[in-house]
């Protein structure tokens, strides 16, 4: 789906929308993800989120103290993993997101580190049409976040609530006329 635009003396122009999210009628049990975002989580990420979120395991901020552990490193945090690898699955699960509904059965099975590397993927396990709102539907997957080494440092389910088609609400915005962008083969 594209909207044509043209330019004086030109018809190569087009418009081209970007990706906008899936709706409910997107979605099929047993489709699988991967997403296609990876973070490497610093120093920073560790600290910021521990001490924003108050909270105060030592593991988490003081260095000497994580050497005296089995890990012999600071964690990583687990609610930032937790939130890391949701905001990665955005982009293919809930961008049209109404609201989330719950996140389950959440496990850790290894570590984080700092200087780990965190991709994800999703699996969808199953959608419903929604009885108390006709215009959204529940889709349900299983999330699994893992590092560059492929070892899978986080699981869980999450329910989220997402738009049907043709109840996504529209945003309007001003957009500048295009004729301030250069003609085609006019950028040297």
């Amino acid at each position: 789906m594209t909207e044509e635009i043209t330019q004086p003396g030109t018809s190569e122009n087009r418009v081209v929308p970007g990706w906008t999210g899936r709706l409910f009628e997107d979605f099929a049990p047993g489709d699988i993800y991967y997403h296609p975002f990876g973070k490497t989580v610093t120093q920073a990420d560790n600290q910021s989120f521990t001490l924003m979120t108050q909270n105060v395991a030592k593991t988490h901020v003081d260095r000497n103290f994580a050497k005296g552990t089995e890990f012999g490193l600071p964690l990583v945090n687990s609610t930032f993993t937790l939130a890391l690898v949701t905001g990665q699955s955005t982009i293919d699960l809930s961008m049209n997101v109404f609201a989330n509904m719950g996140w389950d059965e959440v496990r850790m099975p290894n570590a984080v580190y700092e200087g780990d590397t965190i991709y994800s993927r999703s699996k969808v396990l199953d959608k419903r049409e929604s009885k108390s709102r006709p215009n959204l539907g529940l889709v349900t997957v299983a999330t699994e976040g893992f590092n560059q080494d492929g070892k899978i440092v986080i699981s869980y389910r999450r329910t989220f609530m997402v738009y049907r088609q043709g109840h996504l609400p529209s945003v309007e915005a001003a957009r500048p006329d295009e004729s301030s962008l250069p003609l085609i083969g006019d950028f040297r």
